[in-house]
């Protein structure tokens, strides 16, 4: 329908399709176009890059597994051929990111392509979009082993950890992609499978191996983005077994054990990093939410029987970020004048409870934020292959 002429092109073409959608979504495409044609242009013109073509000699894995370094561990001043010491909330610049950095290269990637098309219906995006898709998951010189045994790994002390689980949380705006570029007949039956089965096995190890384990039990954010993510990739799969699980434990453990009367996260507000962790905890379970609410299970309406509630957490929560400078409680130790930014929580919030004033506060925010730290913590980037 649409050929690859330029942003104008590509701009027309978006106000020619948004008839079909959704009231919401066809003002989310109305008020967002440029970005989205902006994001989608950039995408065609990034070359499949996997995490194969990046080594660090301290990873106890291959070349085919997924390596990071826990963010706030440091070498020991006083020692420095010793164990690495915990800062909690400083962030070490010589840890070993590059993995991370290109499987968050992978979401934005997939995620503009998909967007793209639900604003144009113009196939060549799902088109690049299978070449990376395939390069990850699907070819053996490239693809991406489905386990995390050395994510989050600490000099002298671990090669991985189940805390390292919530890296993959980037990989949610990847199946989506794959659930509208399936929905459209985009990928050949053979690839399609591969990646199925791939999603497939990667689901077994979260639910089964200690470290798997570990992080679903996890009393904080990093419980919320386990679920948050197993329930994505369980929707890729068609796994209705773990997609009732994941909502019931929303409902029987997060909300009630994570959140305040006041809809505050007590374990948020404790860290070093309070403001940062509490939007970032807030967005996931808003993720939650928007993943797995149905008609006859709709997570935004769900209550507490003391009364905790998605929506009581946007209400406490969405003043500050209208104003930053009520902030009761400590600043950031770091990265406290990178937030807010377009924060997932105002828009799902927005649509799924009607109230459009959390919209427009959603919409007077940056959606395209540059800071490593904030894109390491905001997975949702692309609104439009959510509705």
């Amino acid at each position: 329908m649409c050929k690859r002429i330029g942003l104008l092109a590509l701009l027309c073409c978006m106000m020619y399709v948004v008839h079909a959608q959704s009231p919401f979504l066809q003002q989310l495409i109305k008020d967002t176009r440029r970005d989205i044609a902006k994001r989608a242009n950039w995408a065609l013109q990034q070359e499949p890059q996997t995490i194969t073509a990046f080594h660090c000699d301290r990873s106890a894995g291959g070349i085919h597994d997924f390596y990071s370094e826990g963010d706030y561990w440091w070498p020991d001043p006083a020692h420095p051929d010793s164990p690495y010491i915990q800062r909690d909330g400083q962030s070490n610049p010589d840890n070993f990111v590059a993995h991370r950095q290109v499987m968050i290269r992978l979401s934005r990637v997939m995620g503009a392509l998909a967007a793209g098309y639900v604003a144009t219906r113009d196939r060549i995006y799902l088109q690049h979009a299978l070449l990376h898709a395939k390069a990850w998951f699907e070819e053996e010189a490239t693809r991406m082993n489905p386990s995390l045994l050395y994510a989050q790994a600490i000099k002298g002390r671990a090669t991985g950890r189940g805390i390292g689980i919530i890296d993959t949380i980037h990989l949610m705006e990847v199946v989506q992609a794959l659930r509208i570029m399936e929905k459209a007949g985009a990928i050949p039956p053979a690839d399609l499978a591969a990646f199925k089965q791939w999603f497939s096995t990667y689901l077994q190890w979260l639910t089964t191996h200690p470290y798997g384990k570990d992080e679903m039990n996890a009393a904080n954010n990093h419980g919320t983005c386990w679920v948050m993510q197993v329930a994505a990739f369980a929707r890729f799969v068609e796994d209705k077994t773990i997609l009732d699980f994941c909502a019931d434990r929303y409902k029987t453990v997060l909300l009630p054990s994570q959140m305040a009367d006041d809809g505050s996260f007590p374990r948020e507000l404790k860290r070093t990093k309070p403001y940062g962790y509490s939007l970032f905890n807030l967005d996931a379970m808003s993720t939650l939410c928007q993943l797995l609410s149905t008609k006859d299970n709709n997570l935004w309406q769900y209550t507490t029987e003391n009364g905790r509630s998605i929506s009581k957490g946007i209400a406490f929560l969405s003043p500050y970020v209208k104003n930053k400078n009520n902030w009761p409680y400590a600043h950031d130790v770091m990265y406290w004048n990178n937030w807010p930014v377009a924060q997932p929580f105002l828009l799902f919030g927005a649509a799924a409870l009607q109230h459009m004033d959390y919209y427009r506060l959603w919409r007077s925010l940056d959606a395209d934020p540059t800071n490593e730290e904030v894109l390491r913590n905001l997975p949702v980037r692309n609104p439009a292959i959510w509705f």
